[in-house]
């Protein structure tokens, strides 16, 4: 498990909107549920939780997009329309960004898959945790301790 070379740096498709993240991540995932299917147009979205402190932007002003729920904002890029990260009102203390928009993405892997019960049966992510359903606030804790000591392992 690799961690990203810090600050690490990522954007929109046509580059309106632009991120710096300055900590290292929480956790990483990968959610089949049929919302993020339809939200990336794929299988699962990826994702790295990352703290809010350590999150900022540093170009453009995203927009609230998708169902617009004020419990689970999706920000998305005004001009492009890419979907940027989720600020998770349950979990206030990190922001979940879409692990594709880094301009360097090699160190990336999925360590906890979520809503398994909506997986399409072809999809594969190779994660060694997962959930039917979406991990509740107090099973975060416990994944993010657990992620951090096999990335410390593997450093």
């Amino acid at each position: 498990m690799k961690h990203p070379d810090l600050p690490a740096e990522g954007g929109c498709r046509c580059g309106a909107v632009r991120f710096r993240v300055t900590q290292q991540p929480l956790i990483t995932m990968a959610c089949h549920c049929t919302g993020c299917q339809k939200m990336s147009g794929s299988a699962f979205s990826t994702s790295v939780a990352f703290p809010t402190e350590g999150f900022e932007i540093i170009k453009g002003e995203p927009v609230i997009g998708g169902l617009k729920l004020e419990e689970l904002p999706h920000y998305f890029c005004p001009d492009c329309m890419s979907w940027m990260f989720t600020r998770p009102a349950a979990l206030d203390f990190m922001v979940n960004v879409r692990a594709t928009l880094f301009d360097e993405t090699g160190w990336y892997a999925p360590f906890v898959e979520t809503q398994t019960a909506e997986k399409l049966s072809w999809a594969e992510t190779g994660a060694p945790h997962g959930f039917e359903r979406f991990p509740g606030p107090d099973d975060m804790g416990p994944l993010i301790e657990t992620y951090a000591k096999a990335a410390a392992a593997a450093a």
